[in-house]
């Protein structure tokens, strides 16, 4: 009898052995998917606000060698060296190999590109024009604004139109208008508004050469209708390029500028190219603060893609969503692992008293 007591007593810890290290096993499991997706969920949540993160994500599994070798092959045919030097960096940058003989064509053209000929013929062409094809032109057309020649030229050029009966480009009128007052700011501060001045010479390029969206010249649009020039050229002369406290056309050129103080008057006008709102240029000048020559690459590959939240958003939730399901889960876990093992040490302790009774009645009826 004793001896099939003792069997018993060896079976029941085992069976209880037994349920509990599965329990244990999921939680360790979930503690270590826990682990492993809460910091890239915080991550990801935090990247919300980072466009450089979201144009990573933008070119992930969309830039490779073969999207490298094609880019900068048609940028070299399309006679734009600084895009095919764009597409070297960001190349570089995201650690993609190049072909020697190509990056000696890309450095090839960029230094025929800054020639001093072939710069001063654009240069003087785009400040009589101010209709800009490359660096050197849309360098001609910042001066002629920074002098107010190039304003006055684009009203005087939209006055023709209107006395011949043409179409006059409202926008491009109040734009000028505009350029004139924030150059009348730039002077009293002593440049601390040129960027908002350059920015409206790109918004003024960007109108003449079909680079400015639909949807960002109507909100253009407004916001020159709304403001006065001498209201312009106070605000600009008070507030510098202290977008937190300028209008929203200011904000705009301002962002514009910013763009091309980072990246050059090409990501600039490729930024308002895919902006349909101005917090999409907000988003662009951020991008070219952190990725400077490397802007325009990122912009030609990813697109609206490289400032839109609404990929990035889905996977940081994706991620986010996995986090709390895993720590759910093993909290989860740990509580039944945790009542499972107090149930099992009660029970335990329960039969050391139950087999203690025992032995103590075999003790006694044996010398009764």
């Amino acid at each position: 009898m004793r001896s099939v007591l003792a069997v018993q007593r060896l079976k029941l810890p085992e069976r209880r052995a037994a349920r509990l290290l599965p329990v244990m096993m999921v939680a360790a499991l979930l503690a270590g998917a826990a682990a492993y997706t809460m910091p890239r969920a915080a991550e990801k949540v935090a990247g919300l606000d980072d466009p450089a993160q979201i144009a990573a994500h933008a070119l992930d599994g969309k830039f490779d060698s073969v999207v490298v070798q094609r880019e900068i092959e048609a940028a070299l045919a399309a006679d734009d060296p600084d895009l095919a030097q764009s597409f070297a960096d960001l190349a570089i940058d995201r650690q993609i190999a190049l072909d020697p003989s190509l990056t000696q064509r890309v450095k090839a053209a960029t230094a025929e590109a800054t020639t001093m000929r072939h710069k001063a013929t654009s240069f003087a062409c785009d400040l009589v024009t101010g209709e800009p094809d490359d660096m050197a032109a849309l360098a001609g057309t910042a001066l002629g604004d920074l002098f107010v020649f190039g304003d006055i030229r684009d009203t005087v050029h939209e006055g023709y139109r209107y006395a011949a009966g043409e179409k006059v480009d409202r926008l491009v009128v109040g734009l000028a208008a505009a350029g004139i007052a924030i150059t009348v700011g730039t002077y009293a501060t002593l440049g601390a508004a040129a960027p908002a001045r350059a920015g409206v010479t790109f918004l003024k390029a960007a109108r003449k050469t079909g680079a400015l969206g639909a949807e960002l010249a109507g909100d253009l649009g407004r916001m020159v209708r709304q403001v006065s020039a001498p209201a312009i050229a106070v605000r600009a002369a008070r507030d510098g390029v202290k977008a937190e406290r300028a209008g929203g056309l200011l904000r705009l050129a301002g962002d514009v500028g910013r763009i091309e103080r980072a990246a050059g008057g090409r990501a600039a006008l490729d930024g308002i190219r895919i902006a349909r709102e101005p917090g999409d240029v907000t988003r662009v000048a951020k991008l070219a603060e952190k990725e400077g020559s490397r802007t325009r690459a990122i912009l030609k590959v990813a697109g609206r893609g490289a400032i839109a939240l609404a990929a990035f958003a889905l996977d940081a939730s994706a991620w986010l969503l996995g986090a709390l399901f895993a720590l759910l889960g093993f909290v989860t876990a740990l509580k039944n692992a945790t009542e499972r093992a107090a149930l099992r040490f009660f029970r335990r302790r329960r039969e050391r008293r139950r087999r203690n009774v025992i032995d103590r009645f075999a003790v006694a009826t044996a010398h009764g």
